[in-house]
């Protein structure tokens, strides 16, 4: 069982360095072949292309779960801290039903991709596989919120919400 928490606690960051380690070296491939060899790999452009979607994606769960993501909360200074912390609460919640209804939809978008599936050029890979990277990334934008929300309620550390600037977990 540790070794499994183990895995989840660093999902997102094993998945940024495996699809960036794959750009890099699909680019650095495409270069040598290029400028050395003078030839060039098709299939280089499209794994690099592939990996970058994917590890962007991912990118955006890593910010969430360590609480990096873009906020602009300058504008509840002049409030009390309670009211900042249901503001807080409030927002996520919206948060996360956004990101459950763009799940959905890409969802529904994603099974006309494996209905009638659209076959890569160069890879020969449905590209339904690469597209499943948009509901799997907000559905687990989701999973690190409600985690954060787990431990805060645990450690009956929620008014730590009301802090501008960090806080986050």
């Amino acid at each position: 069982m540790n070794m499994v928490k183990k895995f989840f606690t660093h999902f997102e960051e094993n998945v940024c360095i495996l699809f960036l380690g794959t750009m890099v070296m699909a680019l650095t491939l495409q270069v040598f072949m290029r400028f050395v060899l003078s030839s060039s790999l098709a299939w280089t452009e499209e794994l690099s292309r592939y990996s970058f979607i994917w590890s962007v994606y991912m990118g955006g769960v890593l910010a969430v779960k360590h609480g990096q993501h873009v906020r602009i909360t300058a504008q509840f200074l002049l409030l009390p801290p309670k009211v900042r912390v249901l503001i807080r609460v409030f927002t996520d919640l919206l948060w996360m039903a956004a990101n459950f209804f763009i799940a959905y939809q890409s969802g529904l978008v994603l099974q006309d991709a494996f209905a009638f599936p659209e076959v890569s050029p160069t890879l020969g890979i449905v590209k339904g596989y690469v597209e499943a990277m948009l509901p799997a990334s907000f559905l687990l934008m989701n999973v690190r919120l409600v985690m954060q929300y787990w431990d805060l309620l645990k450690n009956n550390d929620l008014m730590s919400l009301a802090q501008i600037g960090g806080g986050e977990a």
